[in-house]
């Protein structure tokens, strides 16, 4: 067994695959940065260049591409307060004020130091312990997937609420947007209006992109109206060292929170279908509740950025475990990389660890050599992207608007996603204009179809029972963890009132 893992890790250090592995984090990083371009759409747009190249070099290509793609997304949510991917939304939320404090390179560098660790985390993890996992992961069934998606739905209303009960306005507001299009069960249109384009839903990309971004561009317009210096402001760089790096006793005091959000990011990754914007903004929630200065969130803190590129890297791993394990992939990108797999002659399940062990290993160590590069990429690029946001602020902004508008078009090359990404951008400005959390909208937007989807299971599995949920023991814990933070949340409230 173990001339079997060597030959693995000895197939990684081929010339020709660790270049590959090299491209593939460059253009990840770069297509991340990208609004509108996530690791699963780069993985979708490569797939066909991993055709003429042997299965190690290809699994290896697109593994650096999607760890890439990862960190990309945090370049532009700090910079520039647009985050590349959805994941990295949360990111935004402490690196840009930290970059309007003068350290966005700082800011930069935790979010690269956060994905490297919660990478080799996963990675870890992945290798040593992908069965048991892969297990737990099996034993949630829709019962308790819809209990866990409840205790979810409760939490996001502590994330930058002063009231919860605004969070749970804008979390039901969110779900309520999710159920625009087919109905999954019977394939009726619901809420379209007779508006044909919507009969397909609404896509993720439009909504977080106007939100997160073209909503901060209008706010900014606004200010600079005011303030009558729109051609003046922009980001500057302090040069104090202090402000560019981080200290080792900087990153020591976030170790706690990097190893929490780890094990975060890799419990959900593990689990199919939860994905990497879930972990991340859960892994945000919990460094603010577990924090001894939960003020500073929000308003450029280390940590904030730390809890969420650890959680969202880490799953990029642990999305793997049930792919290896169980043939199931762990989200999008794991799902696109069965049919790289399926390309090159492989068949992902329990057999491969049988069959193509040593093919298994290769992947491990591609794993492990993308994760060296980023850090590498990473380092040698901060200061390259940091002169991206030196541009004035009147040649900087309509870059932006530009860069918003060709992200909402390119998810799905509708001109009606334009459309729907100034329209949520202006409602996310009178959102925050009204103190009503976007993120807890975007969360309960995305946690919508998987818990619906779980309830209708569970009533058609238990023919429409409902009562079904408490005969399984781990949804019932579930639910009154769910009830108790109800209860808990609204004493609070009252006794700040």
């Amino acid at each position: 067994m173990l001339d079997v893992i060597l030959a693995g890790f000895i197939d990684t250090l081929n010339l020709a695959n660790l270049l590959f592995v090299l491209v593939g984090v460059i253009a990840g990083v770069a297509m991340g940065a990208t609004p509108g371009i996530n690791g699963p759409m780069a993985i979708a747009l490569c797939i066909p260049l991993s055709y003429y190249m042997s299965p190690v070099t290809a699994i290896g290509f697109l593994v650096g591409l999607n760890k890439g793609a990862f960190f990309g997304g945090s370049i532009s949510a700090i910079l520039l307060n647009t985050p590349g991917t959805p994941e990295s939304a949360a990111t935004a939320w402490d690196g840009y004020p930290l970059a309007q404090q003068g350290k966005g390179e700082k800011a930069l560098r935790m979010a690269l130091y956060s994905s490297v660790t919660g990478d080799a985390f996963s990675t870890i993890v992945l290798i040593l312990v992908a069965a048991p996992l892969a297990a737990v992961a099996l034993y949630m069934g829709p019962p308790e997937l819809f209990a866990l998606i409840c205790l979810a739905m409760t939490i996001i209303a502590g994330l930058g609420n002063e009231s919860p009960v605004k969070g749970y306005i804008a979390a039901a507001f969110g779900i309520l947007i999710a159920t625009v299009g087919m109905e999954p069960v019977s394939a009726m249109p619901r809420f379209t209006f007779d508006i044909y384009q919507l009969e397909r839903g609404i896509s993720l990309i439009p909504i977080g992109i106007g939100m997160l971004a073209f909503s901060e561009i209008i706010i900014q317009l606004e200010q600079h109206i005011k303030q009558g210096n729109v051609s003046d402001r922009t980001l500057t760089f302090s040069s104090k060292p202090e402000d560019r790096y981080i200290s080792w006793k900087e990153y020591r005091d976030s170790i706690r929170t990097l190893l929490r959000s780890s094990i975060a990011g890799t419990i959900i990754g593990a689990m199919p279908g939860l994905g990497a914007p879930v972990a991340s903004f859960f892994a945000y929630d919990q460094a603010k509740r577990k924090s001894k200065t939960p003020e500073q969130f929000g308003k450029g803190t280390l940590q904030g950025i730390a809890a969420s590129e650890s959680a969202n890297s880490a799953v990029c791993g642990a999305a793997l475990i049930p792919l290896f394990t169980l043939g199931i992939p762990g989200n999008v990108a794991a799902a696109l990389l069965i049919g790289a797999f399926v390309i090159h002659g492989m068949i992902p399940g329990p057999l491969m660890f049988e069959k193509n062990a040593q093919f298994i290993y290769s992947i491990y160590g591609s794993l492990i050599v993308a994760n060296i590069f980023l850090l590498v990429v990473g380092r040698m690029g901060l200061k390259l992207f940091c002169k991206v946001v030196k541009t004035p602020a009147v040649i900087l902004y309509p870059i932006i608007i530009f860069t918003c508008i060709m992200g909402a078009y390119l998810a799905e090359y509708a001109v009606f996603d334009v459309t729907l990404m100034l329209f949520f951008g202006f409602v996310a400005y009178f959102m925050r204009k009204f103190g009503f959390s976007y993120i807890s909208f975007i969360i309960g937007f995305i946690l919508a179809p998987i818990w619906e989807t779980a309830f209708q299971q569970v009533i058609i599995s238990s023919e429409y029972n409902p009562f079904m949920l408490f005969t399984r023991p781990v949804a019932v814990v579930l639910l009154c963890i769910t009830l108790y933070v109800v209860v808990k949340t609204a004493v609070e409230s009252v006794k700040k009132r």
